[in-house]
């Protein structure tokens, strides 16, 4: 004899459930088991952008973990909230790691990563990702070129609020001809971040212990 329409309905119903549930098992169990490798490999990541911008001499913290929430827009343009990296050395502040983005480059966003050592001044600018044009506006990035080194050391004091615009624009920095505009949304969000910093030191260079908020 055949199964009744609703014994049948029922033994599907069973088996789509217990796949269901060994699905989600299957995935919580591989979640599990690569949330920490993967953890480790996205800090290992950060660890080399941070050397980059901030040499490992100045620091003797964990800059991964030592962080304060930053929220989307203000100085730093960022569309979503982001976080400063607090360096120390011997238990005091000694830079910040900040992301930034400089919204009006010619092809789209440009996003940077910014040190900026307790002084004020710069320790070092990196693009992190930009779509400008191959073989113009990429100088920008370090990977094509000196360009970025520009801004090492710099700080307001040293640059005036007035001079950071390429010399174009009647400032102080350099741009290759027919690529303005990506050197200018550069030079505009660097400016920008220092400005948030002087703003915000209390905060961002704090005595206490600083932790993951």
């Amino acid at each position: 004899m055949s199964e009744s329409p609703i014994k049948h309905t029922l033994t599907t119903m069973l088996v789509m459930v217990a796949f269901t549930i060994i699905g989600t098992a299957i995935l919580a169990y591989t979640y599990d088991t690569t949330k920490a490798p993967i953890e480790v490999s996205e800090a290992a990541a950060k660890m080399k952008l941070f050397d980059q911008v901030l040499p490992s001499n100045e620091h003797d913290n964990d800059l991964i973990n030592e962080s304060l929430d930053i929220p989307a827009g203000g100085e730093l343009g960022n569309r979503e909230g982001t976080k400063a990296h607090i360096a120390k050395l011997a238990g005091k502040p000694s830079a910040v790691i900040l992301e930034a983005t400089a919204p009006d480059g010619y092809s789209g966003e440009i996003k940077l990563l910014i040190a900026v050592r307790e002084n004020g001044g710069i320790a070092g600018v990196r693009v992190i990702a930009h779509k400008e044009t191959p073989g113009l506006g990429d100088y920008i990035d370090i990977a094509h070129g000196d360009w970025i080194k520009s801004f090492d050391n710099l700080s307001l004091s040293i640059r005036p609020l007035a001079d950071w615009k390429v010399k174009k624009d009647g400032g102080q920095f350099d741009y290759m001809a027919g690529a303005t505009i990506t050197p200018r949304a550069v030079v505009k969000a660097v400016q920008k971040v220092l400005v948030y910093v002087d703003q915000n030191r209390q905060t961002l260079f704090a005595t206490q212990a600083t932790g993951e908020q």
